[in-house]
């Protein structure tokens, strides 16, 4: 079995600098994220969509240990500390759209 390929926190990089990773994550209902490892404590800034879930990967050693869906509240900021190891699942019938802003060190 080949080495497991992780993919981004989210679907584009929308800026960078020494502080700072903005990302955008756009699912379509029913759509997958890559899995993804986080490697730095983040904001997760939820925009739009109905309901949204994470799928952690058996060896995550963030927060989310278990499978959790919950309802999607524009404009909620959620404070999430690193070692995530994830998929991210829109499992509503409205398009998820989501800002991750990664803390670098």
């Amino acid at each position: 079995m080949g080495e497991r390929v992780l993919g981004g926190v989210g679907t584009r990089l929308l800026f960078e600098n020494d502080r700072v990773k903005v990302w955008e994550l756009r699912l379509a209902p029913g759509e997958d994220s890559p899995p993804h490892r986080h490697e730095l404590d983040h904001l997760l800034i939820q925009l739009s969509g109905d309901r949204v879930a994470v799928i952690p990967e058996s060896d995550t050693d963030g927060p989310y240990k278990d499978y959790l869906e919950a309802e999607v509240i524009p404009g909620m900021t959620v404070f999430v500390e690193r070692g995530g190891v994830e998929t991210a699942r829109n499992v509503g019938n409205e398009p998820y759209r989501e800002i991750i802003i990664e803390l670098k060190d």
